[in-house]
């Protein structure tokens, strides 16, 4: 039985490569992110912001395109690494968010995230599957080989 997955075994390996993604992106949120809840004001103009700070963001974006872009180089299709890395991160974040707020506005960060996440995931899949494909031997013009 073969399917567009090239039959059981390349599918159970996209699964566990998908299970793998989702579980490292949840995962960078709680390293990077979720832990910090303080805000800070800044003593000249009373300016409130935060909780987290750009070091901390840029870290875990920083991450979370290791483990996507790692991902897609080991042999996880795009649209399973895509799909596990927004839908981990998201649900993670929301499960937070969600904890701590009062006023339902993290409905609006969800969905947010899920845009962001997507298009995000949909361009390094585009550039990654581009530069693979720059790498890779063309076949000769004519398509006749010696």
């Amino acid at each position: 039985m073969t399917s567009m997955f090239g039959g059981p075994r390349r599918l159970i390996r996209q699964i566990a490569g998908a299970l793998v993604v989702a579980l490292l992106s949840a995962l960078q949120w709680y390293v990077w992110m979720a832990w910090d809840t303080e805000y800070q004001t800044n003593p000249v103009t009373q300016e409130a912001s935060g909780p987290y700070e750009a070091w901390q963001v840029a870290g875990c974006a920083v991450s979370l395109l290791v483990v996507f872009v790692g991902a897609l180089l080991l042999g996880v299709r795009p649209l399973w690494a895509s799909a596990a890395l927004t839908l981990a991160f998201t649900v993670a974040w929301t499960a937070t968010a969600s904890a701590n707020d009062e006023t339902g506005m993290y409905g609006v960060g969800t969905i947010m995230l899920l845009v962001g996440l997507t298009a995000a995931t949909a361009t390094v899949s585009l550039v990654v599957t581009g530069l693979r494909r720059l790498r890779s031997p063309r076949p000769p013009i004519g398509g006749v080989t010696a």
